[in-house]
Formats: C-alpha cells, sequence, structure tokens
C-alpha cells in the first residue's frame, strides 16, 4: 500500500489542529512536518512539542511520516518519542567542493549511527538541485555503506528529472537504499531573450502532469518494482497562489497512476 504524505512547507501560520483539518480536507493521511524555524514545531522546542503535534494530528487522522529538520542527537530523541520514524535531510556542497562536502556529510551521519540505531529513527537524504547531491547516482555514492535501517534515500523525480537521469535507471540505482519517494515537478524557463550572448534558465516548479519528471514513468517503474512506501508531494509551486489547488489535483493525478 502507498501511503500518500504532504510536506506541510507552505503552511506556517495555522495550528496543528488547523493543519491537520487542512491535510485532511486536501485528501491526504500523511505529513513530512518541518522542524524549522518559524513552523508549527521549531527546533529548539522539538523535545518538548513534537510529541504532542504528533498527537494533535493523529486526532485528525494524519499522521507524521517524517520531518524536515536537523540530523542531531536532540531531533533524532525528539522524533522517537513522538514516534517520527525519518529526519530528511539533504548533503550540501559546500566551498570545499563535492568530494569534500560528501565525505564530511558521511563522516557526520556515520557518527549518528549509534543514536539511530538506539532510538529506531532513520535519516533519509534526499537529492537537491543546484549545491547539493543531486541525483541517485550521487546518492549511492554517498549511502553505499549505510545500513537502509539508519540512513537511506528520499529520492526526488523533479530534482532528478533536472540533473537528467531517467527515472527507470535513477530508481535502479537507489533501489537497495530507498526510504521514501518525493512527487513534485519542475522545467526550465529561459530569464533572457535570444539576442542574449548567453542563455540564462530559470527553475519553474509546476503541476505533476507537466514538467521534466514523467510520473507515469517513475510511478510504472515503481509499481514494477513493488514499491509500498511513502510518496510525499512536496506542494512546491512557482505559482504560491494556487498551491492547494495544485497539490489536490496532483494527489488525484498521483492515485490514478497507482491505482489504475
Amino acid at each position: 500500500m502507498i501511503e500518500y504524505a504532504v510536506f506541510t512547507k507552505p503552511w506556517r501560520t495555522p495550528t496543528l489542529p488547523e493543519l491537520g483539518a487542512l491535510v485532511r480536507r486536501l485528501g491526504f493521511s500523511a505529513v513530512e512536518l518541518p522542524v524549522r524555524p518559524g513552523y508549527q514545531v521549531e527546533p529548539a522546542e522539538a523535545a518538548a512539542r513534537l510529541p504532542g503535534a504528533a498527537r494533535i494530528l493523529a486526532d485528525a487522522g494524519v499522521r507524521i511520516a517524517s520531518v524536515a529538520g536537523t540530523a542531531d542527537e536532540p531531533t533524532i530523541a525528539a522524533c522517537a518519542a513522538a514516534g517520527v520514524p525519518m529526519i530528511r535531510v539533504m548533503a550540501p556542497v559546500g566551498e570545499a567542493g563535492y568530494l569534500a562536502s560528501v565525505e564530511q556529510t558521511r563522516r557526520h551521519l556515520e557518527a549518528l549511527v549509534p543514536t539511530l540505531e538506539a532510538h529506531g529513527v532513520r535519516i533519509g537524504v534526499q537529492n537537491h538541485n543546484g549545491r547539493y547531491v543531486a541525483n541517485a547516482s550521487g546518492l549511492r555514492e554517498l549511502l553505499r555503506s549505510f545500513d537502509p535501517r539508519h540512513v537511506c534515500a528520499v529520492w526526488d523525480a523533479a530534482h532528478n528529472a533536472l540533473n537528467g537521469e531517467l527515472p527507470e535507471l535513477a530508481l535502479d540505482i537507489v533501489a537497495e537504499h530507498l526510504g521514501m519517494v518525493n512527487l513534485k515537478n519542475a522545467i526550465w524557463v529561459r530569464t533572457n531573450g535570444p539576442e542574449a550572448e548567453v542563455a540564462e534558465w530559470r527553475v519553474h516548479w509546476t503541476s505533476g502532469r507537466h514538467g521534466l519528471a514523467s510520473w507515469p514513468r517513475v510511478v510504472a517503474e515503481l509499481k514494477r518494482r513493488g514499491y509500498a512506501g511513502t510518496v510525499c508531494l512536496t506542494a512546491e509551486y512557482t505559482d504560491e497562489a494556487s498551491v492547494e489547488r495544485l497539490v489536490a489535483e496532483d494527489l488525484a493525478f498521483a492515485r490514478s497512476l497507482f491505482e489504475g
């Protein structure tokens, strides 16, 4: 069975009961909750507030499938107390360069493995466009030595498409470590005219049907592989005024692909 979650990043201001009601109205039964400054649970309060947040959302029929937070011991302990199984992070590439940054991230994650084992929580590392480990190949290289019970891959179809890997190949690359799938979509939009000496581009976040990532191909490959985990729709759209309409439409599209 596929569990459909939504990343609640667009909704900073609702109270937790309001957030639970909104998520259910949109058709989701799970969330990825930001544990970040300015959100319903802030990092400094995670130990005190995350278990209560999980209970409030559960009263609305919503499970916290993951948090978007910091990979550290206090957050791991807070997730364990709240029954949250995963902390999602990215792997940034700093001024030291790609290889040195990946090695730094690997050492940081290795140091957390005993804490993850003790608490029964895992870290999910997501590929992300830009100065991050950006595709499935990079995730596999980073995660190759980890037990996916401790550190797994959160494969993001849109960021992967922006970086040129075919979904069938990408899912083959990360299959052994796959812990969660993110569905969103994007296109490259040119920001200057054809008369410019050099073309410049930006990312436009769009709906599931209209981007570089073929959701039908992604879902077909996941079904072929028997994937039965969480699919998180990340509710990221350049048209921020239409987020609720677009994510509800994308959920219906995703369901039609998995269940049709």
